[in-house]
């Protein structure tokens, strides 16, 4: 993912939080013990790394993160290994890759049902992703993304999910990247897709927007978003892969959700417990160093507009080739030890 990264709706927390209760427990971990919720101060800056017992979200026991704590384990380095629980106990998104997304899918809503959880996921396969750079891929052209996307969704069932729809597709259409056919196209199959997806009967869709220091007028985003079936969705996503602060991002989107008529929204935690890189420059979003996980994963946000803080970018995976990374997407255990070592302890 690139770019400068620097009521219905209510049915979520509702939904989710009847999920928690059937599990046995209360809420979402906030700020060190589960069912207290963050304080305004503390929520914009990162939280503890606390057990993630009261997540009504899935947790992957076979996430890169999960398999590096084993392994660490295994040679005796007890100290990564306590580190890196703080992100292998915590539910991140599963990014269902390739051609086919159907078995990464069915795992993720396998496991979760079978915790009574939810599955978080994030569809990303638009055609000309990431405008080619870091993480450029996509669908070959329209008619096969509409496939995938069938896939994609066919696979959640009727399971509880949340799924982020397609990062950087709408800012990218704002900031001229997609243009001409390529912006048709684009926003026929965003549209069609929260169609599809929400069509499945447990599944709660919000369409990726970006995050503040990309597009900075959220008066930019209301039309694109609209085109993209916004209306349709459960609301939008903010600070996907990126580190601007809770605050920030809350008073952005504030501002869009007046907008779009009250739309609710999600907000990326994974990396900002230390907020962007100051200064910022020139890919300060890209693999920026200094930074810290965020407020874990919760639907315990204290606004009424915020329907969840998500780990929606998974902590560890890198941005891309820069600044020694590898390439978009692969795990790199030395990064995220620097994200777990500089979490609030």
């Amino acid at each position: 993912m690139s770019g400068n990264r620097p009521s219905s709706r209510a049915l979520l927390s509702l939904a989710l939080t009847a999920v928690l209760l059937a599990s046995g427990c209360s809420s979402g971990p906030g700020r060190g013990t589960a069912g207290e919720p963050p304080s305004p101060a503390s929520a914009g800056r990162g939280e503890a790394a606390a057990p993630s017992s009261g997540s009504p979200f899935w947790v992957d026991p076979d996430s890169a993160a999960a398999r590096q704590v084993k392994e660490y384990e295994a040679a005796g380095r007890t100290e990564e290994a306590r580190l890196l629980r703080r992100i292998s106990e915590r539910p991140a998104a599963v990014w269902p890759s390739g051609d086919d997304p159907v078995r990464d899918v069915a795992r993720a809503v396998r496991g979760a049902t079978g915790e009574g959880r939810t599955a978080v996921l994030v569809a990303y396969n638009i055609p000309h992703r990431d405008c080619g750079r870091y993480s450029a891929g996509g669908a070959a052209d329209g008619e096969t993304y509409r496939r995938w996307l069938d896939a994609f969704a066919g696979a959640l069932g009727d399971a509880p999910a949340v799924v982020v729809l397609e990062p950087d597709a709408v800012p990218h259409l704002v900031d001229g990247c997609a243009t001409g056919t390529k912006a048709q196209e684009r926003y026929r199959l965003l549209a069609e897709a929260v169609d599809r997806l929400k069509r499945q009967p447990h599944t709660k869709v919000y369409l990726d927007a970006g995050n503040p220091a990309w597009i900075g007028d959220p008066g930019k985003l209301v039309e694109p978003l609209r085109r993209a079936g916004v209306e349709r969705a459960d609301g939008f996503a903010l600070n996907v892969a990126n580190f601007e602060t809770n605050e920030v991002v809350g008073a952005f989107g504030t501002e869009l959700s007046a907008l779009l008529g009250g739309a609710h929204f999600t907000v990326d935690t994974s990396r900002n417990g230390a907020g962007p890189l100051p200064g910022g420059g020139e890919e300060a979003w890209c693999n920026p160093p200094g930074r810290a996980l965020g407020t874990p994963p919760t639907l315990r946000t204290g606004d009424r507009l915020i329907d969840a803080y998500l780990w929606v970018k998974r902590p560890g995976e890198s941005d891309g080739t820069c600044r020694g990374g590898p390439a978009a997407g692969t795990w790199w255990p030395e990064y995220a030890l620097g994200l777990a070592r500089r979490a609030a302890a």
